[in-house]
């Protein structure tokens, strides 16, 4: 067996972004890069008008340098960028320094990809739609996706050639965040602050040639509306190939309590998410995908389990150089149980520039 530092100890978009960041100094013992990409395009629905949109703009700054004996430090500065004018023109996504050794593993602190991101985000791959529930309005505090304050270990075990084994663990200290419940009995919106205590993660995946399998543990005590409850995210996930090249085929299915999730701002007792693509690039570069992603869940423990929302979406990119991308995507809403929901079908069009 040979200890490596394998794929999973940067996470899938930390990939994407370095491939395509560009090396601005290097003299072998320091380098210094600058990547992110930028977007633009148009939004419709059946409810809503067309609009222009950009998906997940964003600049970053990376850092390494050779400490030697084995070691390299680095350094991470990404902020999205707000496209559409207005006093916040940036706003933090990642800010991290990490500490990797090619047998001992890579450990990282500050604001940075969470190891339950490294097996759940396997379907997260389309630009235009994909993976709402990764995304909830606690995932810094949660770390479901993103983390906040967290310090992260990774290392692995390769066995053979075609085989490993890869670990990720996170702790986050103790948080608060403010949140508004538009899903209230009364039909108000209402303010509330949830302070969350510290938390732990762990994610484990197992590679064999090109299939992929994971499961992520994520815990950790809540406070809100003057009770204690434990809040947790159980994942388990695998795919197959890689996305953008050939037959790439993935799914992630999500068990939580106490968790916000997907689309609605409501705090569900109980809930149960999925999210499953397959996905063929061929090659004139041209990437066909179909995904679906549903959420169910129980607003309180007594109560009956109901559809948040559920949806499938047909999307195509283009290559039209290593850098840029085009996109057009068609997402179909296929219904919820929740009060006053409307169908809504929505589609989008763009292209974006890697820097």
């Amino acid at each position: 067996m040979k200890k490596t530092i394998l794929a999973t100890v940067i996470p899938a978009l930390f990939i994407a972004t370095s491939v395509s960041a560009t090396e601005l100094y290097n003299d072998e013992v320091n380098t210094f890069s600058v990547g992110g990409h930028l977007s633009g395009g148009l939004i419709g629905s059946d409810e809503d008008d067309t609009e222009v949109n950009s998906v997940s703009p964003r600049i970053n700054f990376g850092a390494t340098r050779d400490l030697g004996n084995g070691f390299a430090a680095d350094a991470r500065l990404e902020w999205s960028i707000n496209t559409s004018g207005g006093e916040q023109a940036l706003s933090t996504r990642l800010a991290y320094i990490g500490l990797t050794h090619e047998a001992y593993g890579r450990a990282a602190i500050g604001t940075q990809w969470a190891p339950t991101y490294d097996v759940t985000g396997y379907a997260d791959m389309p630009i235009a739609f994909a993976n709402d529930f990764l995304y909830p309005s606690d995932m810094s505090a949660m770390g479901t996706g993103r983390a906040d304050d967290m310090i992260s270990y990774r290392n692995g075990v390769e066995f053979g050639s075609n085989m490993a084994l890869n670990l990720g663990l996170g702790w986050q200290g103790a948080n608060d965040i403010t949140s508004i419940d538009s899903n209230t009995a009364d039909g108000k919106d209402v303010e509330t602050t949830t302070a969350y205590d510290a938390r732990y993660q762990v994610a484990l995946s197992f590679d064999i040639a090109q299939f992929s399998i994971g499961a992520a543990y994520n815990a950790g005590d809540i406070d809100f509306s003057g009770q204690t409850k434990e809040s947790t995210a159980a994942n388990v996930s695998a795919k197959y190939g890689s996305y953008g090249q050939g037959l790439y085929v993935a799914a992630v299915y999500g068990d939580n309590e106490n968790v916000f999730r997907g689309k609605s701002k409501s705090r569900y007792a109980e809930a149960q998410d999925m999210e499953a693509i397959v996905a063929y690039a061929f090659e004139n570069s041209i990437n066909v995908s179909l995904n679906y992603e549903a959420v169910d869940a129980k607003l309180l423990e007594k109560s009956s389990s109901k559809t948040v929302y559920s949806q499938s979406a047909l999307q195509v990119e283009y290559n039209f150089l290593s850098n840029v991308v085009g996109y057009v995507g068609y997402q179909v809403d296929l219904g919820s149980d929740l009060a006053g929901h409307k169908d809504d079908n929505v589609w989008m069009i763009g292209g974006r520039i890697y820097l």
